[in-house]
């Protein structure tokens, strides 16, 4: 199979880049290069044939036109996106523009592409999006693929929006698309801006290690490369017109996640003082959802697929992979807000 995958630079569709050159396709890379993008997190499969990069915006027309027309893939597996949401609080403007415009913009040049090719049946259209679009959970329940969506920051709204979009497409045109949304991920190639990086890089730097209000906010943890492999089984063998929820079933307040991140560093890079003793709780950011929860049962019970890594097997690795590669994070520090406070209304 022959992928588009857009966003492949960033860090979850890096991922799904090494994931699937691994696995045999041929992936084509299109991707923007903005500030959380960077051709490093593919280094590993640059050189092989399989692999294919294209500098481009979503956004731009005539550019993606003329990379379906060039490399005419099988599907495409749509993850460019803007994704901070203390970023999107600061600056919607790039959020509505990125994640709104351009996947119009990637579903009109696909749905050309597909009908100029005959409607071939295989043909998919994969969005990727992030179960925040279904808003906050309270103490008990779990997001599925019926929650109704009621989105709260500018981007899990941005998001929202795009999901509508690929949905319409797939309804007023008979696109065969794709949809899945996924809870929080982590790992190898974590932009240093998101709250596991940021952590562990505060942590070695003896910094104050900042947690929002009290920490008692939850997420469920996805290790990247189990989303990968969910994914490519989605484009593959995912039913059209179908959404499918992945989670870690790894649920964790962001407190207890910072303490299991300083207990790691303690073992493997003991300091003069446990690393707990940096955690600083922070003013709240405006609009903070309270918890996520995802039931994967869909994808279990269609697709075969379940989380592979737990939580404490997954930072643990994590931790190690930032420890190991020192050289990757440093050349991101003086990126456009990187290690500033962001989002805070």
């Amino acid at each position: 199979m022959k992928l588009l995958v857009t966003g492949g630079a960033g860090f979850i569709g890096s991922a799904v880049v090494r994931h699937a050159v691994r696995a045999g396709h041929s992936v084509v890379n299109l991707d923007k290069l903005t500030y959380a993008g960077s051709l490093t997190n593919v280094a590993e499969v640059a050189e092989s044939p399989l692999y294919a990069f294209e500098q481009a915006d979503i956004c731009d027309r005539a550019a993606v036109d003329a990379i379906f027309a060039a490399h005419r893939p099988d599907a495409v597996m749509h993850l460019a996106a803007e994704s901070h949401v203390d970023r999107s609080i600061d600056g919607p403007a790039a959020f509505i523009e990125t994640n709104i415009t351009g996947t119009y913009t990637m579903l009109e040049a696909a749905r050309t592409y597909w009908g100029a090719e005959g409607k071939p049946g295989a043909f998919r259209f994969h969005h990727i999006s992030t179960d925040e679009v279904f808003g906050s959970l309270g103490p008990k329940g779990m997001f599925t693929e019926d929650t109704a969506y009621d989105p709260r920051s500018p981007y899990s709204a941005s998001k929202a929006s795009s999901d509508h979009l690929v949905r319409a497409w797939h309804e007023t045109y008979g696109l065969p698309v794709v949809l899945t949304n996924c809870s929080n991920n982590y790992g190898p190639y974590h932009f240093p801006e998101k709250l596991i990086p940021v952590v562990i890089l505060k942590a070695l730097a003896g910094a104050p290690i900042p947690i929002y209000g009290k920490g008692d906010n939850i997420r469920d943890w996805l290790y990247v490369e189990d989303h990968a492999e969910a994914l490519l089984l989605a484009v593959e063998r995912g039913t059209v017109g179908r959404s499918y929820n992945i989670g870690g079933e790894n649920e964790a307040t962001n407190l207890e996640l910072v303490q299991k991140i300083c207990a790691i560093l303690d073992e493997k890079r003991p300091g003069n003082a446990p690393y707990s003793e940096q955690i600083t709780f922070v003013a709240d950011r405006p609009g903070h959802d309270q918890r996520y929860a995802i039931d994967p049962a869909r994808i279990r019970a269609e697709l075969g697929w379940r989380p592979s890594v737990t939580l404490d097997e997954g930072l643990e690795k994590t931790v190690q992979w930032f420890l190991d590669h020192e050289d990757w994070w440093r050349a991101l520090q003086d990126r456009d807000g990187v290690g500033k406070r962001l989002g805070s209304g």
